[in-house]
């Protein structure tokens, strides 16, 4: 007879599991806290686009388990070329093709021979090594809109060992942006399963024979039960554990860290920049402020770019009106484009750290942790509790991928065990 199996959570990691277990003929219950799934794949329709608040991209599209996915979902793709783009100074002059190129080749050099220091952080490294770097607009600019970016960190909290680790797992390809809303794929994974919206979990009791889920709707037993919460909710407390987690997953959970990137769409009645670039970048004196644009126009009839803001820049935007974020991108794009650049007639923009359901956008090491942080999440607890999401894959950390495949990893353990 199969087990009772209860999955916490209706994200991607939650939902692909779910989906396997079907399949396996399984009947699993979802417990999702938010009136949707998707978690943080997570669409905004409401200005007639489909705005990504969390993921937005496949990376490394080639035999990537999410581009299958995508087709049989629905989702439209747009090869976003990283190469085609500009960057301009706080002058309104465009840094030289040949500066970029040589810059950007010597950030790749120094992070692939990048040697660490267990206790300091990337930006503490970096400009021991590199003083000079620290004045340099154009390398705050590569490091904000580039590292911080991909590692959804600010560099001085960013660890400098093994930071990109990772990296050595990448799926092959030029990456795509869905441009139809990743929203789909959750839509897709969600189809015939039963899924308890708007029930929020409370508190977890393993030590019986049966495990016990109390939520916002009532209580529910299983043999299993699959955690598939965002980090930033574990590291809140949020969730009640009797007993208390093993101290070595308490310890994971303590010293990674959920980092936070924020977006915002600006949309015009007219386009006045250049169409036929991908991206945009801005070098301004502060790292992380708005200094990376996307061209949505070029995959959109949506007159519109995405700009972001990253490490602890992101923080300060979620304190800041509309109004506030609005003038400071002008002053960035009047700076290239001239005073009479016109204001946008719409915007739309996330404030991940304060979202509760997530508490940030993606995980990652930390000064204090190290890639075996994230392997903790795959040893099972009593072989009753089990822990998916992008923050307990270590090869695929922060990744859309990540999440599906922990989530399959997770419930194979759970199927080897009956």
């Amino acid at each position: 007879m199969n087990p009772e199996i209860i999955v916490i959570g209706g994200g991607i990691s939650g939902l692909s599991a779910a989906n396997y277990l079907k399949e396996a003929g399984f009947n699993p219950i979802v417990l999702e806290a938010q009136p949707k799934v998707g978690g943080r794949t997570s669409t905004d329709r409401s200005l007639g686009i489909a705005f990504d608040e969390g993921a937005s991209w496949i990376h490394g599209p080639v035999n990537n388990p999410i581009t299958l996915l995508a087709k049989k979902a629905g989702m439209e793709t747009f090869v976003t070329e990283d190469d085609n783009q500009k960057v301009y100074d706080i002058d309104g002059l465009a840094y030289p093709d040949e500066k970029l190129e040589q810059e950007e080749n010597a950030l790749h050099e120094i992070l692939e021979n990048f040697k660490g220091d267990k206790g300091k952080s990337f930006g503490e490294v970096i400009y021991q090594e590199y003083p000079h770097l620290r004045q340099d607009r154009l390398w705050t600019f590569m490091l904000s809109a580039y590292l911080e970016f991909d590692e959804g960190s600010d560099i001085f909290k960013l660890a400098s060992m093994n930071f990109q680790h990772d990296k050595a797992f990448k799926f092959d390809g030029e990456d795509v942006i869905i441009s139809n809303g990743y929203d789909k794929l959750a839509k897709y994974l969600a189809t015939g399963l039963d899924i308890h919206l708007s029930t929020q979990v409370k508190g977890i009791d393993y030590s019986e024979k049966k495990v016990s889920v109390h939520t916002t709707s009532g209580s529910y037993t299983a043999d299993k039960v699959l955690i598939t919460v965002p980090l930033g909710v574990l590291k809140k407390g949020i969730i009640k554990f009797s007993p208390d987690l093993p101290p070595q997953t308490q310890k994971a959970i303590h010293s990674l860290e959920m980092g936070t990137v924020n977006k915002f769409l600006l949309i015009w009645d007219e386009v006045f920049w250049e169409n036929e670039l991908q991206y945009l970048g801005f070098t301004p004196e502060e790292k992380g402020k708005f200094n990376y644009f996307l061209n949505v126009k070029k995959f959109s009839e949506i007159r519109a770019l995405m700009t972001f803001a990253f490490g602890d820049y992101a923080y300060t935007t979620e304190q800041m009106t509309d109004q506030e974020i609005i003038d400071e991108i002008m002053s960035h794009l009047k700076a290239i484009y001239g005073d009479d650049t016109p204001d946008p007639t719409h915007m739309l923009r996330t404030r991940w750290k304060q979202n509760p359901y997530s508490l940030g956008s993606y995980s990652h090491a930390t000064v204090d942790s190290g890639i075996e942080a994230f392997k903790i999440f795959e040893e099972p607890i009593d072989n009753k509790l089990f822990f998916a999401g992008e923050h307990t894959i270590s090869e695929f950390v922060a990744t859309v991928h990540g999440a599906y495949l922990s989530g399959i990893r997770e419930v194979k353990k759970m199927i080897g065990m009956v």
